[in-house]
């Protein structure tokens, strides 16, 4: 991939993954949009950044991206690039049925749904563009589960399969199909997060994690996976049940108040 004179859409892009993002790609003469449901947060981008353009809208809704896609289509008809970043992370205790089934599910709704929908809307665009790409934001832990985010688990390995099948759709075309699988990130998903769960994990920091993903991106390496995701995917494949028993370590603590 050329890494320059690109028009790219971040979805996701007000913060953490998505924001050093767009940075980067910024900083390297590309033409850069970001979304996001905040438009705070959005607003204050903008002035942070300047050259960008920020649109407010939301993965989950299908209406959303189809006006978001109306709106860029008409402004920005050369656009190249799609980065599926928005996403959201929740520890969810399964024994404890104080969700609703939209609580429950709405990982699912952001994460699944909206790459899935965006990718709809935006590929026949994409396709009808040079140096094309989109590019799935996944996670370490769609190769093996944390078991105190159950849902969110659920929804990165679905993502790693569906870009799978993507990619193999997309082989005889010039859309390019791209995953990033990060590993833990020094981000907001993860803020909320008790110290203990994250025991013995080696957090990465935005701008290490964003500089692994441009030199995989301008090396056509299309499953990026930076720092401990590379190690879990190993793990899984060769010692899946250890790794398991690791990662399944929190639970306990997540349980021990239940009756």
């Amino acid at each position: 991939m050329n890494l320059s004179g690109n028009t790219i859409l971040i979805t996701g892009g007000s913060s953490g993954i998505g924001l050093e993002m767009a940075r980067k790609f910024i900083a390297s003469n590309n033409q850069v949009i970001i979304t996001g449901r905040n438009k705070e947060k959005l607003d204050k981008v903008k002035n942070e950044l300047g050259n960008v353009v920020v649109i407010q809208s939301d993965v989950s809704i299908a209406a959303s991206i189809s006006a978001l896609y109306d709106q860029v289509s008409k402004a920005h008809p050369d656009l190249n690039m799609l980065i599926n970043n928005a996403g959201v992370m929740y520890t969810i205790n399964l024994q404890d049925h104080k969700l609703t089934p939209e609580e429950l599910t709405k990982e699912f709704d952001i994460n699944v749904k909206g790459t899935i929908w965006m990718n709809n809307a935006f590929l026949p665009l994409l396709k009808k563009n040079k140096n094309s790409a989109t590019v799935t934001v996944s996670s370490g832990l769609a190769f093996v589960p944390l078991p105190i985010s159950p849902i969110y688990c659920a929804t990165k390995a679905a993502l790693h399969s569906y870009t799978l099948s993507l990619r193999a759709q997309y082989k005889n075309t010039d859309v390019k199909v791209f995953e990033l699988a990060p590993p833990a990130t020094k981000t907001e998903l993860i803020s909320s997060f008790n110290e203990e769960d994250m025991k013995g994990t080696t957090l990465m920091t935005v701008e290490s994690l964003v500089a692994d993903f441009m030199k995989g991106l301008s090396k056509n390496k299309f499953e990026i996976c930076p720092g401990q995701s590379s190690q879990l995917k190993f793990m899984s494949r060769f010692f899946p049940g250890f790794i398991l028993k690791q990662l399944s370590k929190p639970v306990d603590r997540m349980h021990k108040n239940i009756d």
